[in-house]
C-alpha cells in the first residue's frame, strides 16, 4: 500500500498542478448549455461535451473528453477521415452507458432509443466539483416504455486527474430484463493515437495487458493509455463493488474498452445471464472513470487511484 501511495504521489508531481497542496483551491467545474449539448470546462480548459439529442445516435453520450493537460482521450466525434479509424462511428461516440439487450431491444447499436426527458438536477459547478442528474426513458422499437433511468454524473477534480462518477437507477411499473451480450455497460472509445494498434496499452488490475490477455476478464479496473502528440494520457474504467456482480472487460486493441457486468455467456461461454428487475423495484449501476496524464509502467499508481474512487463513492 505504501508503494501504491508513492506512485500515486509521483503522478501528482508529474502533473504539476499548482493547487495540489492543501492550501490551493482546485479549478472550478463550469457548464454551458447550448441546444442539445452541455459544454463542460474545468478552469479554462475543456473537459467534455454531454449530448442528449442526436439524429444518428439514439442515446445520450459524452464526447471529446480531455485530460488535465488538455489531451483529448476519446476519438474525434465524428471520426476524421484519414486521421481516425472510422468504424462504429455512431456506436462509439466517446463515453456512454448503454445496453445491447433490455427486453430484446438494442440500445447500443441505435436500434432502440434512450430518450432524454429532463434535468432532474440542473448542472451545478463549484471549485473542484460539478454535478447534474438526468432522467431518461428506454423505449422499445414500438416506442413503448421499457424502463426509466435516473442518472447522476459527478465530476471531481483531483491532483492526480479527473474523476467522472456515473450512478444510474432503473425502474419500471412492469418487469424488464437485462440480457447477455458483449455490448453492454459503460464504454469508451479512446483517441486513435492511444490505441494498442498505435503503440498504446491496455492494463488491468491483475497486470494483464492488451486484448490478448485482458479481453473477457474480470478486474477491479482496466486502463487504456497512450501518447497523443507527444503527451501521455489515459482513461481508466472502475466498476463499483456496489454493483450486483463484477464486470468483464470488452477490451479491444482498436480502441474500445467497456465494463460489462451482464455478459457472462458472451465472455465465458457459461450459462447466459438474465437480470430480471421486478415491477416497482430499483436496479442500480455505478462506475468511475479516471482520466489522467500519466502512463504508469507499474499498476500501483492506478491501484491508488482506484482506492481514491472507493473513497469518493462512500461520500
Amino acid at each position: 500500500m505504501i508503494k501504491s501511495i508513492q506512485y500515486f504521489m509521483l503522478g501528482l508531481c508529474l502533473i504539476g498542478f499548482p493547487w495540489a497542496s492543501r492550501a490551493a483551491e482546485p479549478p472550478a467545474v463550469s457548464f454551458e448549455q447550448g441546444g442539445d449539448k452541455l459544454q463542460i470546462t474545468i478552469g479554462q480548459r475543456p473537459f467534455a461535451t454531454y449530448v442528449w439529442e442526436d439524429e444518428q445516435i439514439h442515446r445520450p453520450y459524452f464526447c471529446h473528453l480531455h485530460s488535465p493537460h488538455g489531451v483529448q482521450v476519446t476519438r474525434n466525434h465524428p471520426p476524421i477521415e484519414g486521421q481516425d479509424s472510422t468504424d462504429h462511428a455512431s456506436f462509439h461516440p466517446g463515453l456512454w452507458l448503454s445496453f445491447g439487450d433490455i427486453d430484446g431491444a438494442d440500445f447500443w447499436r441505435n436500434q432502440a432509443r434512450t430518450e432524454f426527458i429532463e434535468f432532474v438536477q440542473p448542472p451545478r459547478g463549484s471549485a473542484g466539483r460539478g454535478e447534474f442528474v438526468v432522467k431518461n426513458h428506454y423505449l422499445a422499437n414500438d416506442q413503448k416504455l421499457i424502463c426509466e433511468e435516473i442518472c447522476r454524473y459527478t465530476i471531481v477534480v483531483h491532483p492526480a486527474g479527473y474523476y467522472l462518477l456515473v450512478r444510474s437507477r432503473f425502474t419500471s411499473d412492469r418487469e424488464f430484463v437485462f440480457g447477455d451480450q458483449e455490448e453492454m455497460g459503460l464504454g469508451v472509445r479512446v483517441n486513435t493515437p492511444m490505441t494498442v494498434q498505435k503503440g498504446g496499452q491496455i492494463l488491468n488490475s491483475d497486470g494483464l495487458k492488451n486484448e490478448k490477455e485482458a479481453w473477457g476478464k474480470t478486474s477491479a479496473w482496466c486502463d487504456y493509455s497512450g501518447v497523443v502528440d507527444g503527451v501521455p494520457a489515459g482513461v481508466t474504467l472502475m466498476p463499483s463493488p456496489n454493483n450486483f456482480r463484477p464486470c468483464w472487460f470488452h477490451a479491444r486493441d482498436y480502441g474500445l474498452l467497456a465494463a460489462n457486468p451482464f455478459g457472462r455467456n458472451a465472455f465465458t461461454q457459461q450459462e447466459k445471464s438474465r437480470v430480471t428487475v421486478a415491477p416497482g423495484t430499483a436496479f442500480q449501476l455505478e462506475f468511475g472513470v479516471f482520466i489522467h496524464d500519466t502512463t504508469p509502467l507499474d499498476r500501483s499508481a492506478l491501484d491508488a487511484a482506484y482506492q481514491e474512487f472507493l473513497r469518493l463513492i462512500k461520500n
